[in-house]
């Protein structure tokens, strides 16, 4: 009987076609995060207007800070970002900007000086409540170091050529009919650069205390026992230790807390011992 071949089969031997490899995840990259020194930070969380007690209808921006040095803070309201991050004002002519200085100190109050807010009922709904088409910020607020701290020789000459400084843009949601602050981003601006602030989830945990292995949320979601220190982008969860994120981005794309697809981890070695200092990439 003559020899009988499979059909899938070329000389009784080998398969036509190609072997399909087995499927692997797309490649993560992996980098470390870059400390950035911020010497004054306005805690987003605070930022409020209240009314103006001497100016019936008027109100005033109020929020509190960190400042590492002293410095100077700018209030101004309908503010359009421009190169270097400076700030023009777009109604400059009944609202002109509000500058304050202060020294450095934690956990400062900042306050408006009466008489200088602002009258939402002069302004027409849609322009406090959202960002306008060109990039107009119904509030922006912007803190600077002053430049003689920027200068490590002491002879007042500014090595950079630009002011450290952070700035938060804001709108003026209505609820209930009483207007509130709501952030909408905040910038930090060091030796020339432009740094957009994100939150992290679960730095916070990282940051508090010294790290115990006992404390529940703290450790690494994959091994359980060391802490935390890579954070998954772009969901931002901070939930892995530095060497299971290593071995687990050639297993999977995806994040451990909400399973959505990792573009970039990010190390992020946390200072305890200094509050006032960003990370950024």
């Amino acid at each position: 009987m003559p020899p009988q071949h499979h059909q899938d089969w070329g000389n009784g031997r080998y398969p036509f076609g190609h072997m399909v490899p087995p499927h692997l995840p797309p490649y993560v990259e992996h980098q470390k995060a870059v400390t950035i020194r911020n010497d004054v930070n306005i805690k987003k969380e605070s930022l409020v207007i209240v009314e103006d007690e001497e100016h019936h209808g008027m109100f005033l921006v109020e929020f509190m800070f960190d400042a590492t040095v002293a410095g100077r803070i700018s209030i101004i309201f309908f503010a359009k970002e421009g190169e270097d991050c400076s700030l023009t004002p777009m109604k400059e002519t009944i609202l002109p900007p509000v500058i304050v200085q202060f020294q450095k100190g934690l956990a400062q109050k900042f306050k408006q000086p009466s008489g200088t807010g602002i009258d939402p009922s002069m302004f027409e709904e849609a322009e406090l409540v959202k960002v306008g088409d060109t990039g107009v910020y119904p509030l922006a607020v912007k803190a600077e170091a002053s430049l003689d701290n920027d200068d490590p020789s002491g002879d007042g000459n500014q090595q950079t050529g630009s002011t450290n400084s952070q700035i938060t843009q804001a709108v003026l949601e209505k609820e209930k009919g009483v207007h509130h602050v709501k952030v909408v981003k905040q910038i930090l601006f060091v030796n020339g650069m432009r740094y957009e602030l994100q939150e992290i989830y679960g730095i916070g945990n990282s940051v508090d205390d010294d790290f115990d292995s006992t404390d529940p949320g703290k450790e690494c979601v994959i091994c359980l026992s060391e802490p935390r220190d890579t954070t998954v982008l772009p969901c931002r969860h901070m939930c892995m230790c530095s060497e299971c994120a290593r071995v687990l981005r050639f297993q999977t794309n995806r994040c451990p807390i909400c399973r959505q697809p990792v573009e970039r981890l990010l190390e992020i070695k946390v200072n305890n011992n200094s509050k006032n200092n960003g990370t950024g990439e």
